[in-house]
C-alpha cells in the first residue's frame, strides 16, 4: 500500500482514491504529519459500527439466539482474514487504494466495478442512517402500530417535528459541515465520540436487560430457530445480507492507511477495532433480543418507546434513544468520505485530485446529501435496506472482491491456504446471499398479499 504524494495518474493506471498523508486540502494548517494509532482505530470503529448494530436484534430473532451470536463470531473471523487478503495483495501491487488494488488484478473494469459497489454500498448505508434517525427522533409505524419519537414524546405531534423537517434540519445542521471535512483524520474526534456514544447505548440496554432478568420480568428466549417448514428454513438466511453489511470497512481501510504516521500499524488496527466492533456486536445482539424477545423490530430502538418496567424508564428509553441518534449523526461523514471519493474516480477518473477541486468537491457533495435526504424519506425500513445493499455491494465489497483479487494473485504472493479461504468466502457469499434475495423477495411478495404482522 502507497505512501508519501501520489499525483492522479493517467486513465487505466493505479490511481489512489483520496490524497495521502503529505498532500493537503485538509482545512489545517502546514503540513499534515499523520494520524495516530488510536485516531485510525476510533476511524475504523466507526466505519463499522454503523446502523448495522440495530439490526443486529433482529437476527437473534430470525437465528435464535446460539446461531445468531456465532454467525457474528464467524462474520468477524471471515472479515480479518478479508482484509489480510486484501492488504498482503495491495502492499504487493503498491497500491494505495481498494479501486488500485482492483485494478491491478482485473484491470479496467475491475476497478470500476469496486467503484459502483462502494457507491451503492454505502448510499444505501447512509439512507438506513437517516431513516433510523427519523425514527428516533419523528416515530415510525410498524404493522398497524405507531412508536413514537422522542420529539413526538416530549412536545407532541407539531409540523416542525415530522420526519421531513427533523431530517432537513439534521441535513444542513450535522451531516452538511462534517461532510465538507477533506481528510478522514478531521474526524476522529467525533470518531471517539460516536465510538463512545455506542458504548453508551449498549451499557443502558444491557443494565436494563440485567435489572428486569433479576426481578424475573424477562422470560427464556428463543436459543434455536423454529424450522418447521422449507420456507423457514429459506427466511433463516435473510440474516446473511444483515451480517455482512454491519462488518463492512473495507473501503475505509486505505483511506486510513493512507494517513498513519507508521503504516505498519494497519494490522493492529484492525484487529482491535473489529474486537471492539464484535464485543458491542454481541452485546448489543444478546440484551436486546434478551429485552424484547419475539416483539423485537427490525430497527430495535423503535422499541425503546415504551414502560420498559423499571424505575426511570422514559429517561432511559430516551437516553438510549438519543445517545444512538447522535452516534450515528457522527458516523455518517465516515460513509459519506468514501462515497464521495468513489463517486469522483467513476465520473472524474482523469480529473484533478477531489481535494483540490473545491466546486467539484461542493457539488458532489450537495448533489450526494440530497439524493441520500430524499430516499430516506422514501423508503419505509431498515430490514429492506440492509437486505439490498447487503446482498449485493456489501457482500462484494466484504468478501468476493478480496477472495477474487487473492485467486487472480498476479504477484504470485498467494499460498494454498488463501486460495482455499478465498473459494471458501466466495462459495458461502455467493449461495447464501442468493438464496436470501430469494426469501426476502417470497416474504415480500406475501407481505403485500396479506395482513402485515409486525
Amino acid at each position: 500500500m502507497g505512501g508519501g504524494v501520489t499525483e492522479r495518474l493517467p486513465e487505466g493506471s493505479s490511481e489512489p482514491l483520496l490524497p495521502t498523508k503529505r498532500e493537503g486540502g485538509g482545512g489545517g494548517v502546514g503540513e499534515f504529519a499523520g494520524a495516530s494509532f488510536a485516531g485510525a482505530v476510533f476511524n475504523l470503529s466507526t466505519t463499522i459500527v454503523g446502523a448495522g448494530i440495530m439490526a443486529l436484534p433482529a437476527t437473534m430473532k430470525v437465528l435464535g439466539l446460539a446461531p445468531g451470536l456465532v454467525a457474528i463470531v464467524l462474520a468477524a473471523l471471515l472479515t480479518d482474514a478479508s482484509i489480510e487478503l486484501l492488504v498482503r495483495s495491495s502492499r504487493a501491487a503498491g497500491a494505495p487504494s481498494y479501486g488500485a488494488v482492483m485494478g491491478d488484478a482485473f484491470g479496467w473494469w475491475g476497478r470500476r466495478l469496486l467503484q459502483v459497489c462502494v457507491v451503492v454500498n454505502n448510499i444505501g448505508v447512509m439512507i438506513v442512517y437517516m431513516i433510523i434517525i427519523g425514527d428516533v427522533l419523528s416515530g415510525t409505524s410498524s404493522g398497524g402500530e405507531h412508536h413514537y419519537g422522542v420529539l413526538e414524546g416530549w412536545f407532541g405531534p407539531q409540523w416542525w417535528n415530522g420526519r421531513f423537517f427533523v431530517l432537513l434540519v439534521t441535513t444542513l445542521v450535522v451531516f452538511t459541515p462534517l461532510a465538507c471535512l477533506k481528510r478522514v483524520d478531521s474526524l476522529s474526534y467525533t470518531s471517539a465520540i460516536s465510538v463512545a456514544l455506542a458504548v453508551v447505548f449498549v451499557i443502558i440496554t444491557a443494565g436494563i436487560a440485567i435489572v428486569k432478568l433479576i426481578k424475573g420480568q424477562i422470560p427464556m428466549p428463543k436459543l434455536f430457530p423454529d424450522v418447521p417448514d422449507l420456507a423457514s428454513v429459506w427466511e433463516l438466511f435473510t440474516a446473511v445480507p444483515v451480517l455482512v453489511t454491519a462488518y463492512v470497512c473495507h473501503y475505509n481501510v486505505h483511506p486510513i492507511h493512507n494517513e498513519l504516521k507508521d503504516p505498519s500499524q494497519i494490522k493492529p488496527i484492525v484487529h482491535i477495532s473489529l474486537v471492539l466492533c464484535s464485543t458491542v456486536y454481541i452485546t448489543t445482539s444478546f440484551f436486546g433480543y434478551l429485552l424484547f424477545g419475539e416483539s423485537t423490530l427490525s430497527d430495535v430502538l423503535a422499541n425503546f418507546d415504551s414502560n420498559l418496567g423499571i424505575p426511570y424508564s422514559p429517561m432511559l428509553n430516551d437516553a438510549v434513544r438519543v445517545s444512538y441518534a447522535v452516534h450515528l449523526m457522527l458516523v455518517f461523514p465516515m460513509i459519506f468520505h468514501a462515497l464521495r471519493l468513489n463517486l469522483d474516480g467513476l465520473l472524474f477518473s482523469s480529473s484533478s485530485p477531489l481535494s483540490s477541486d473545491n466546486r467539484r468537491f461542493s457539488v458532489m457533495t450537495a448533489v450526494l446529501l440530497l439524493v441520500i435526504f430524499l430516499s430516506a424519506n422514501f423508503i419505509p425500513s431498515i430490514w429492506d435496506a440492509f437486505q439490498f445493499t447487503g446482498a449485493t455491494a456489501a457482500v462484494c465489497i466484504a468478501f468476493i472482491f478480496p477472495a477474487a483479487i487473492t485467486l487472480r494473485d498476479p504477484h504470485s504472493i498467494a499460498k494454498k491456504w488463501d486460495k482455499i479461504l478465498s473459494i471458501f468466502m466466495i462459495v458461502l457469499a455467493i449461495v447464501s446471499n442468493v438464496v436470501a434475495v430469494y426469501s426476502d423477495a417470497y416474504s415480500m411478495f406475501h407481505r403485500k398479499s396479506s395482513p402485515s404482522i409486525a
